[in-house]
Formats: C-alpha cells, sequence, structure tokens
C-alpha cells in the first residue's frame, strides 16, 4: 500500500507540479525524491529512506528538522494569532524581532524593514537606495544607477535580475532589465584579468575604482554578496577585498548594499559575513537562515541616515511605497526569534569552529583528484568546481551534466545535494553531527570519483 501509495505521488508530481531551476524534461523521465518527514540533517522520503541535507533545504536549514523549540513557538503563536498586516499597525513578535535583529547586526544598522524571501530583500534594498538620493537633505537626484558584480546572484524578481551577473540565469530576461555596471569579481580560480593572487594586489579592486571614478555621480549603492558569491559557484573574496570595496563606497559616496541573504546567519562562520573585515554597510538583506529554516521571512536594515530621508509630511510623498501582505507575519517572527535565541543558547556559533576545521581537514583529499580544479571553503560553505582538463582549467561542457550526474550518484548513496553547473555545492545545516558530515564528505568524494572516472 505504502508502495502504491508513492507511485501515485510521483505520477502527480509529474503531471501537476513545475519545479524552480528545473528543466522538466529531465525531471519526468527520473524518479522524484519525494520528501514526506525529516529529522534533525535528514530528509524522509515516502518510502521511508534517508537521505542527508547536505544543502540545509537549499541553505536555509540551520539547527536541524523538527527543532522542538521552533516546532514549539510556531505551535504557540498559532493560538494566540497567525497573520495581521504590518501595513500602520504592528505585533508583538515583529516589534521583539526587529529589536534583536538591530542588536546582533553591524552596528549603524537601526531600522528594518520586513519581507518574505531573498528577491524581495533585495528589491526593497535597491528601492530604498535610489528613492534615498532623491529626496534626501540636498538630493542628487542624478544618482539612479548601480553597481554589482559579475557571477553576482542577487535574487529571481526583476530588480534582482538587473544587478544579477549570472548569463544562464539572467540572459533570457535582458529586455525587461534597467542598466547596471558591472565590475568584475574576485573569482579567482579563473581571473577576467589573467592576473594571480596575491601578486595582483586586488587588481579587481583597482578595475571597480576606476569604474566608480568615472560614474559615481549616476551610482545610487553597489550591492556585493560579502565573502563569498554563493550561486555564482561558491566564489570566495580574497582577504581585504570586502573591506577595499567599503573604502570605495565611502570615498565616492556610493551607498553599500550588503547581500547576506546566502551567508548570513552563521553560514561562513561568523553571524553575518560582513563581519570578518569589520563592515558596516548602509543597507543590509537579509532571508534563507533567518527562521531556521522554517517558513519564508525577509528583511531589510538600513542606518538611521537612510531611514530619517524617508520622514516627512503626508502631502510630501517622502513615504516608502512598498510593502508586501505577509510582511513581519507573526509565525514567521516568532520561528526567526527562536531561531537567534538557539544561537546563543546552544552556543551555536562557537560549536562550529570545530566542524568547519574537521571539514577543511576532510576536503583535502578532493584537491588531488584529476578533475577537480579548485575546492573553495569559507566557514560552512563548500565549492568543489570540476573540470574536464586540470592543466588548462577547461570546464566540461554543459551537455555532460557532470555536476547533475554527482548529485544523482550521491543520492544514490543516501546524500541529498545540488550544484551550480559543474560546482558541486556543500552547505549542510549547522547542527550537522561529526558523523554525519564525515558520511556527508566521503559520499561526495566517492560519487566525484564514479562520475569523473575516465
Amino acid at each position: 500500500m505504502i508502495k502504491k501509495r508513492a507511485k501515485q505521488l510521483e505520477r502527480d508530481d509529474r503531471k501537476y507540479i513545475w519545479h524552480p531551476f528545473t528543466q522538466m524534461k529531465d525531471y519526468t523521465e527520473e524518479t522524484p525524491l519525494i520528501v514526506k518527514r525529516a529529522k534533525g540533517s535528514c530528509l524522509i522520503d515516502t518510502e521511508g529512506r534517508k537521505y542527508i541535507d547536505g544543502v540545509s533545504s537549499l541553505w536555509v536549514n540551520i539547527h536541524g528538522h523538527r527543532k522542538k523549540e521552533i516546532d514549539q513557538a510556531i505551535i504557540e503563536q498559532v493560538r494566540k494569532v497567525s497573520h495581521s498586516t504590518l501595513l500602520g499597525i504592528s505585533n508583538v513578535p515583529a516589534i521583539r524581532l526587529a529589536k534583536k535583529l538591530v542588536k546582533i547586526a553591524p552596528r549603524g544598522l537601526t531600522r528594518v524593514f520586513f519581507s518574505d524571501n531573498g528577491s524581495t530583500a533585495v528589491e526593497v534594498a535597491l528601492k530604498i537606495a535610489y528613492q534615498y538620493w532623491q529626496q534626501r537633505p540636498h538630493p542628487q537626484k542624478e544618482k539612479t544607477r548601480f553597481i554589482s558584480l559579475k557571477n553576482a546572484y542577487h535574487g529571481d524578481t526583476l530588480g534582482a535580475v538587473s544587478v544579477g551577473g549570472i548569463d544562464l540565469f539572467h540572459e533570457t530576461y535582458r529586455p525587461l532589465l534597467f542598466k547596471t555596471y558591472k565590475a568584475p569579481s574576485s573569482y579567482c580560480y579563473r581571473c577576467s584579468l589573467k592576473k594571480r593572487y596575491p601578486g595582483c594586489r586586488l587588481a579587481c579592486l583597482a578595475q571597480l575604482e576606476s569604474m566608480m571614478e568615472r560614474y559615481h555621480k549616476k551610482i545610487a549603492a553597489m550591492i556585493i554578496e560579502p565573502e563569498v558569491q554563493g550561486a555564482g559557484g561558491m566564489l570566495m573574496s580574497p582577504p581585504g577585498y570586502l573591506k577595499g570595496v567599503r573604502r570605495l563606497c565611502s570615498r565616492y559616496s556610493i551607498l553599500l548594499i550588503a547581500d547576506e541573504v546566502a551567508v548570513g546567519f552563521g553560514r561562513t562562520g561568523r553571524m553575518f559575513a560582513c563581519e570578518h573585515e569589520g563592515v558596516r554597510p548602509d543597507i543590509m538583506a537579509v532571508a534563507k537562515g533567518i527562521t531556521g529554516g522554517y517558513l519564508p521571512l525577509a528583511a531589510t536594515l538600513t542606518t538611521e541616515e537612510v531611514y530619517q530621508a524617508f520622514l516627512g509630511e503626508y502631502r510630501e510623498f517622502k513615504t516608502f511605497f512598498h510593502g508586501h501582505t505577509y510582511t513581519g507575519n507573526q509565525l514567521a517572527c516568532a520561528a526567526a526569534l527562536t531561531n537567534l535565541e538557539i544561537f546563543e543558547k546552544e552556543k551555536t556559533l562557537q560549536k562550529l569552529q570545530a566542524k568547519i576545521s574537521y571539514l577543511g581537514n576532510k576536503l583535502r583529499p578532493f584537491t588531488p583528484l584529476s578533475h577537480v580544479g579548485e575546492v573553495r571553503q569559507k566557514g560552512f560553505m563548500t565549492g568543489i568546481e570540476l573540470v574536464k582538463d586540470k592543466k588548462t582549467k577547461e570546464p566540461y561542457p554543459l551537455e555532460e551534466k557532470i555536476g547533475i550526474r554527482v548529485t544523482g550518484e550521491a543520492r544514490k548513496r543516501g546524500v541529498v545535494i545540488r550544484p551550480l553547473g559543474n560546482v558541486i555545492v556543500l552547505m549542510p545545516p549547522l547542527s550537522i553531527s561529526f558523523k554525519e558530515l564525515n558520511t556527508l564528505i566521503e559520499v561526495v568524494y566517492e560519487s566525484i570519483q564514479e562520475v569523473t572516472r575516465d
């Protein structure tokens, strides 16, 4: 009976659901993984098989699935109220969460605007930055453009796509987008400037400064993923790069937007990635791990100076005319508050440091593999770039589906991961045990060996 029901679910899945970032032609030809339950670091399918959640259910799960404290917080909140609008009125969990976020965020970020996912948090940031220059004291109305990095990913809504830099995801929509300035990213393994770190002396920063020097009077803000460009392939910034970006933005009167959607809430080993170089952005977008992987929620934090530019008489229309139906939703805010309380109670970041070191040691054997070009790690974020030719760095052609094949092999061995093209991504829950972490790494190693075997 269980198998019969599972097969019916598979048929219904293929018939009715259009999956995101998924070529449905391929999907309908494979046996889908349908999750029925989860516990800790594991997902459990309709037939009872367990899989280690190697990408935290798309980079959101922090303390594991079915964390009893978060479960209970949501249940208790349901008994009070599940949702009321934040437009012109407030609610208890949203107030408490905003206060907590300001307390743990980089110093100087004092105001919180809630939304419901990473893309919208970025849209909010872009619109705030634009409107700030239009109506602040001594406006600079010509500052309407944005500068972002190649290989950047900031979400799927049109504003977020406009500041994105991954042609695979964004090129199709080019006619719909507003124009932005694109600076080279710090992709040291495939440096677009044909230089080598550290001898390059951060030549990409010099290119960025040249662009700012020329266009700063038109630029409202620069948006960056601090320390790690996630969807671009887990591309790690070299030391000093982020601090250099902050310095340049200050020098040329350009707001700095930190997109911490993927890297925030402990993923890099600090609560926020900006902390690694002591950088304070003018605007910061957060989402993903904010609720511990339970419910959709996002926030955009700003400085008091930015916030003050939106204050005025009703007739002046300085209001920020933006909002979402479920902004500041009580259930999501209750989950987020408990998620942050667990960080403190269980000393999550302190305990994570040993796991980060363990992960680094276990990744060393990957580098000698004949088709591993580079292994990149920042905290609990890892990218393993597979190449057809190690000497020339020639990538695998798309038709070989090398990343997809590795993840398919890993699934056979009880591990769920998801590639970014030819890059194998590992980003497990921060709560994963050493034993589970060891299994995850060993399975990925074996899967790469199996798929890339000559």
